[in-house]
């Protein structure tokens, strides 16, 4: 196994407005599923995997995250402030560079959930298939059908060495992308001070033959509306 990232991003800066009213006051990352936060569901499975810092950037209602995040004692938590100006996800990655260091960190969006199947934890399954010679990034898959809060048509296809392919002008694509990732910061250097998306980082990773996936082995919510919450809510049950 690869050494495990010992720091992560946590996209946590959106605005959150496909989930109104429920982000009218508060915001997205706060949202709570089965008793618990969505932005805590991402930093315990970090703290559970041995990550040590976690980097979570705000704009939307950023006082409500920093009041929520200052109750944590693992992982460490730094926030980079985008207040000012929403980056998207690059831009964001891009604004809190100085913070996530040199070496490949986990990143994740707020936005869905992952259930662990009887096999690995996802992040150990991201570090047990990431070759820092081999990859730059290392997303982790979910099939269609063990998607909930989801009405997409796929991200992606997925060859037998795990290089990625977009879906692109196919009908569907058998896998969409969870949020989680593990990813080499220095795909954004050269990125546009300002709003970009990680697509263009995942490009630069595609061009080397350096994007590549691995499949998640359990259930992935993706709480996007008030309708995935509550599909999300009833999967979380059933798995109690």
């Amino acid at each position: 196994m690869t050494a495990m990232p010992k720091t992560a991003m946590v996209l946590a800066a959106g605005l959150g407005t496909r989930m109104r009213p429920l982000t009218d006051n508060r915001p997205k990352p706060l949202i709570e599923v089965a008793g618990t936060a969505l932005i805590d569901h991402a930093l315990d499975r970090f703290a559970a995997a041995g990550v040590e810092r976690a980097v979570v950037n705000v704009h939307y209602l950023a006082d409500q995250i920093e009041d929520h995040l200052r109750k944590r004692e693992r992982p460490q938590v730094l926030i980079s402030d985008e207040r000012d100006r929403l980056l998207e996800t690059g831009g964001g990655l891009k604004k809190a560079r100085s913070l996530l260091g040199d070496g490949p960190v986990f990143c994740v969006n707020t936005d869905a959930i992952l259930v662990d199947g009887p096999g690995e934890d996802a992040c150990a399954r991201l570090a047990r298939a990431f070759d820092p010679e081999q990859v730059d990034a290392l997303l982790l898959l979910a099939p269609i059908d063990r998607t909930s809060g989801y009405e997409g048509n796929g991200d992606f296809h997925l060859e037998a060495d795990g290089t990625l392919a977009y879906r692109g002008d196919a009908t569907t694509a058998p896998y969409v992308y969870t949020g989680l990732q593990i990813i080499e910061p220095r795909l954004v250097d050269d990125g546009p001070d300002g709003p970009f998306s990680l697509r263009r980082a995942w490009d630069l990773a595609a061009s080397r033959g350096a994007f590549k996936g691995v499949v998640h082995d359990g259930d992935w919510m993706h709480v996007g509306d008030p309708a995935g919450l509550k599909a999300a809510e009833a999967r979380m049950l059933a798995h109690r």
